[in-house]
């Protein structure tokens, strides 16, 4: 690359900046920018980093807590005590554009990059998770997305050493072309071994640890904050090269020498590079920082200034160590096999002065990067399909339905089979505390050197907040807490990721604030906090915006780990239990869009103050030992919940007899509709009374359904049988849902 002669109103437009935007930087800086100086504004204030379009939205999530140790926005990854003076660190970030262009390597250097959030905080990682949406598995492409980003995810977690021990998979065609990952990671630290993101301390030597600085990435965050097109292909180089071998002696380096006490601050060069982590912890530590660039090491001849400063190039970090503590570092990272330099210092102007050797390239006010980075109140307005797609009513569908076929058409859907074709591929039981596999409500581990153990689960659904983002981003942080709750955990708190289309279409924005508006709503009824997460906007291609879909990852903390639940049926002859109240709810169902093709109605209405009572509930039986499984109800309904209690435990299978009692519910409302606040329940005949008893003073709905044994499941209805079927036959096309359609020619 060549640095331009001149800013043209062209090369100004190039880099994502306005008119208006343009004329702010040279206010600024009472002058106009140099080439390097138009990049480093370009990133900084590009959505991705900046949220210029989200922060004011973002103010109405509760953020403080009893056990949250970092508020949401103030560092690098939300940070929450768990007591025995240990705290857990944990963020989801996304990772879509580059995964839809380069599946392997954006999913790959997605799990890098989060990683790096994590240690950066002094903390170990030790789980990762994550959620991904992906078009229909019926199209090639989308199988080829599929099988990239799974296998770039299982690459990096697994040669780091990292268990990837949950997460989320979702399939529907709003993500053709788009598809989503969001990667969720977890670390666990000594509370005061806890680093900042902070550059203090006139004098303290600014040092450059790890990989060589190339080209890739170059631009990435920009690459992030604009729509996808038929042209997007072009944008590869905005795609990173990851090393995770690089990445674990990385990992390992900076938690060494944080132990010596030498550290002042610490940050990864995540999106846009060296310009971020360096104005960042300038700004965080209300100081100014100067580098000199000739001495960061470069992999590539012949790098411009502006090259080296936006580049995003994997596995680097910057550290601002205590002068004098210099030479404990450089031998910590030789060891490692590592780069340790020297590129900097802090000072006390709060400017951002670049040189090269002895050439100064750029000089900026580090606040007018971060904190002073424009922000917007956009436009928004409901749109248009909103209420066309809600006229919806069941009763204009037949109820005649054979629903042997239909429970078999729902299990082998991508979005509700099983997920091992997934999990196996990722390496979950490494560093041995994962008490809990993959595939159940919760993902378990233990808490060495004490009695506890915590719950993490990722969760959320597009097609409810498509058709109602207010209720979708309800349901999303509630049936997350269910989870948590069904494995015996108190939830705790929440990283989101929070995936929208262009924020500039009022529609866009008004399904953002709404959801926002949900999430919020309920994080506070369950006293719930957000530690912080990601937004990632502009996820669209030729065919429109994405459906809105708000991911929610949520840690939940087991006292006493013989407190655990599973979700799957244990006893024959145990009474099954249904808790909360089934309602005449199938908008948004994977039912109507699997046997119908609809993706309508109004999707299930939250009710918190009935949630919070079935939640309590059901963790009081769980920490009183008198219930053998628990299960939330969520895609597929009460059938399919039953389905999966049966199966869950393959090979150890049970088969369960219901009787479903006269409602003026339709059949297929009863069976595959997704009302919330449930949870199926199994006990032992003589734990029922005191079941029961806890259950009316929470005032919460109970019904017993039927018992578990024999090697089928049989529905029946006021004596008329609605379903029947083997659970081996079941328990077959439930896993191979994923395989066959992956896996074939």
């Amino acid at each position: 690359m060549k640095e331009p002669e001149k800013i043209t109103s062209r090369l100004i437009e190039a880099h994502g900046l306005t008119k208006e935007e343009y004329e702010k930087i040279k206010k600024i800086l009472g002058r106009e920018p140099n080439f390097t100086e138009l990049g480093m504004f370009s990133v900084m204030w590009s959505e991705h980093c900046s949220y210029k379009s989200s922060k004011p939205v973002l103010k109405l999530f509760p953020t403080e807590g009893k056990n949250i140790l970092v508020k949401a926005g103030e560092e690098n990854a939300g940070v929450i005590d768990i007591g025995d003076n240990l705290a857990i660190i944990m963020k989801t970030e996304s990772h879509n554009h580059p995964s839809a262009i380069e599946p392997f390597q954006g999913a790959a250097t997605g799990v890098g990059g989060i990683i790096r959030d994590i240690f950066t905080m002094g903390a170990r990682p030790i789980a990762l998770l994550n959620s991904l949406c992906f078009g229909s598995l019926e199209k090639p492409r989308n199988c080829y997305l599929f099988r990239g980003v799974v296998e770039g995810i299982a690459s990096y977690g697994n040669c780091v050493g990292i268990p990837t021990i949950g997460g989320q998979v979702y399939f529907d065609e709003t993500y053709e072309g788009n598809p989503l990952v969001n990667v969720m990671c977890v670390g666990i630290a000594k509370v005061e071994d806890i680093v900042k993101g902070k550059a203090t301390g006139e004098g303290n030597l600014v040092l450059y640890v790890g990989a060589d600085t190339g080209r890739d990435g170059l631009g990435g965050a920009s690459f992030a904050s604009r729509e996808l097109t038929e042209q997007s292909d072009k944008d590869r180089p905005a795609v990173q090269i990851g090393d995770p071998f690089r990445e674990k002696l990385l990992l390992e380096a900076c938690l060494e020498l944080i132990k010596t006490g030498v550290v002042v601050g610490m940050q990864d060069m995540g999106a846009a590079g060296l310009t971020s982590s360096s104005s960042e912890m300038a700004s965080r530590g209300n100081s100014g920082i100067k580098i000199d660039i000739s001495r960061v090491p470069k992999r590539e001849e012949g790098m411009i200034p502006y090259e080296v400063m936006l580049s995003e190039s994997q596995e680097r970090m910057l550290i601002i160590v205590k002068r004098g503590g210099e030479g404990k570092a450089k031998e910590i990272f030789k060891k490692w096999d590592l780069h340790a330099e020297i590129i900097g210092e802090v000072t006390k102007d709060e400017f951002l002065e670049v040189c090269h050797g002895n050439n100064l390239v750029a000089k900026v006010p580090v606040k007018a990067l971060t904190k002073d980075a424009p922000v917007y109140l956009r436009e928004e307005r409901e749109p248009e399909y909103f209420k066309r797609v809600r006229n919806f009513e069941i009763s204009h569908l037949p109820e005649d339905n054979d629903y042997n076929e239909v429970l078999k058409k729902l299990l082998d859907s991508p979005t509700i089979s099983s997920k091992k074709w997934v999990y196996e591929q990722y390496d979950h039981m490494v560093r041995t505390n994962t008490v809990v596999l993959p595939g159940q409500e919760g993902a378990v581990l233990r808490i060495k050197g004490t009695n506890k153990a915590i719950v993490l689960t990722n969760d959320g659904n597009g097609t409810y907040s498509y058709l109602d983002p207010y209720e979708g981003g309800k349901i999303a942080v509630a049936e997350a807490a269910r989870n948590i709750i069904c494995t015996g955990g108190k939830p705790l708190a929440i990283t989101d990721c929070l995936n929208f289309g262009n924020p500039t279409k009022p529609e866009v924005f008004w399904q953002f604030k709404k959801c926002v508006q949900g999430i919020a709503r309920a994080s506070y009824f369950l006293n719930i906090p957000v530690t912080g997460g990601n937004v990632s906007f502009y996820n669209e291609n030729p065919q429109g915006a994405i459906d809105p879909t708000p991911m929610i990852g949520m840690l939940g903390i087991i006292e006493d780990i013989n407190h655990l639940s599973t979700p799957y049926f244990k006893k024959d002859k145990d009474l099954i239990i249904l808790l909360g109240k089934c309602k005449d709810e199938m908008g948004g169902s994977e039912f109507l869009k699997i046997i119908y093709g609809l993706k309508s109605g109004k999707p299930p209405q939250m009710n918190l103050k009935e949630e919070k009572a079935v939640q309590d509930t059901c963790l009081e039986l769980i920490q009183r030992k008198v219930i053998n499984s628990a299960h939330d109800l969520s895609e597929g309904g009460l059938a399919i919940a039953l389905a999966e209690s049966c199966i869950f435990n393959s090979p150890n299978i049970r088969g369960a007899k219901i009787s479903l009692p006269l409602s003026n519910l339709r059949s297929d409302a009863l069976l595959f509709g997704e009302t919330q606040s449930r949870i199926l329940i199994s006990c032992s005949l003589s734990n029922f009374p005191l079941i029961k008893e806890i259950a009316e003073k929470n005032k919460v709905p109970l019904l017993k359904i039927g018992e578990v044994g024999g090697k089928r499941l049989i529905i029946l209805r006021e004596g008329k049988e609605l379903i029947n079927l083997e659970i081996e036959e079941l328990e077959n096309i439930w896993r191979m849902g994923i395989p066959k359609r992956v896996n074939s020619p």
